[in-house]
């Protein structure tokens, strides 16, 4: 583990702390679709009221290129408030006069919820000046956004220019487990990857196939491998200009820890009510599309999560969404839940998975960040952890 300190190192009392949450939710019609990364950062926010600090939450929320009312904080925190139980001010901004006013009036226990902080163009170029003003609004930061950590911006870096700052529960149960992935990890360590594209998994995979047993790979990034195998992967999704570097990968030292499916489940369009087949995968004709792993790819999946020490998955299967196209990250999520291993799941659509199907409380831990975790795993330095590094 990195040397950072903790909120155990520190005395809260009467004090106002900035805290940095990751409560980037999904949003539909203007309220919350999605609360789990604001249920995980209840714990943290109720520790920092027992030990009498007023609290100044900040976060982003989606990708907004300055101000954009759909993406206001206001429905998160009414999602908070209510699953808290406790009221929740929100001023309306970030640094303005009403955030001063909001976060010098809080008293012990009071928590105040500011607005995205990417509406401010400061935030994603980590400006001196905004992160200067956004620290003036405490006197204690607590990075607890593991989700986030990956980013040298200035609500995850530039604050800890200018305050104490220590890392927060979430963020060291979030580095403990997956730092036990990549120091030790229990034997057989299986790695499953899916989502869409190999691309953004690429990098990742490269450093761990050293240190896995068996990596297995669905979802849309497995076609870009068939391809790269010189099977027919028909209209299903690929990344032409990656066919070299992935084939590069299979052929490598490591190529024969990788298990690609076997079969699939196609479709005849991308759409929920497709009609729907199941093919072998080294032929899939013109026409249709892969969309989930198939039923035996599924079931060696499945039997290879069971007989692991230690697992970590990022990426559904298939369109997990669409109930024509779940069993196949059905199988893995069952898998990996009754899994008597270390299991640890990360990513957005990973843990969404987890919860429609209502298992999300039996893995060994569901982190909140996936690009965050990923870059971990990969071996790189977290900007975040690392500022917190020079208060030590």
């Amino acid at each position: 583990m990195a040397g950072f300190s903790t909120l155990d190192d520190i005395d809260l009392g009467g004090r106002t702390v900035l805290l940095r949450c990751d409560l980037n939710v999904p949003l539909e019609h203007g309220s919350v679709s999605d609360d789990f990364r604001i249920r995980a950062a209840l714990p943290t926010i109720r520790r920092l009221q027992d030990a009498g600090a007023a609290i100044v939450v900040c976060s982003h929320l989606g990708r907004p290129t300055g101000r954009d009312p759909e993406l206001s904080m206001g429905p998160v925190a009414v999602r908070l408030s209510e699953l808290g139980g406790f009221e929740v001010v929100t001023p309306g901004e970030v640094i303005g006069p009403r955030a001063r006013q909001a976060a010098s009036s809080a008293g012990p226990g009071d928590v105040v919820v500011l607005e995205n902080t990417r509406f401010e163009i400061g935030e994603t170029a980590n400006d001196p000046e905004f992160a200067r003003h956004l620290a003036g609004l405490a006197q204690v930061f607590v990075l607890d956004a593991f989700g986030s950590a990956h980013r040298a911006h200035a609500s995850t870096v530039g604050v800890a220019d200018h305050l104490q700052s220590v890392a927060g529960p979430l963020l060291v149960a979030e580095l403990e487990a997956l730092s036990r992935l990549v120091s030790d990890p229990p034997r057989p360590f299986i790695v499953v990857l899916g989502g869409a594209k190999v691309g953004d998994k690429l990098p990742v995979m490269e450093a761990l196939l050293p240190k896995v047993d068996i990596m297995l790979i669905g979802g849309g990034m497995c076609f870009t491998m068939l391809a790269a195998e010189g099977y027919d992967i028909g209209d299903s999704l690929v990344e032409p200009d990656l066919i070299d570097s992935v084939r590069g990968v299979l052929d490598g030292e490591h190529g024969g820890k990788i298990t690609i499916p076997s079969d699939l489940v196609v479709g005849d369009r991308f759409d929920p009510d497709a009609d729907h087949q199941v093919v072998a995968a080294k032929r899939i004709e013109d026409g249709w599309m892969g969309l989930d792993i198939g039923p035996e790819t599924s079931a060696l999946f499945a039997s290879v999560i069971a007989g692991s020490g230690s697992v970590f998955w990022n990426g559904p299967m298939g369109v997990f969404e669409w109930e024509a196209f779940r069993a196949g990250t059905a199988a893995v999520a069952d898998a990996v839940a009754k899994s008597s291993a270390f299991t640890v799941a990360g990513g957005g659509d990973s843990v969404a998975a987890l919860r429609l199907f209502g298992i999300e409380n039996e893995l060994s831990h569901l982190s909140t960040g996936g690009g965050a975790g990923l870059e971990l795993l990969e071996g790189k330095i977290l900007p975040g952890v690392a500022a917190l590094e020079r208060w030590a």
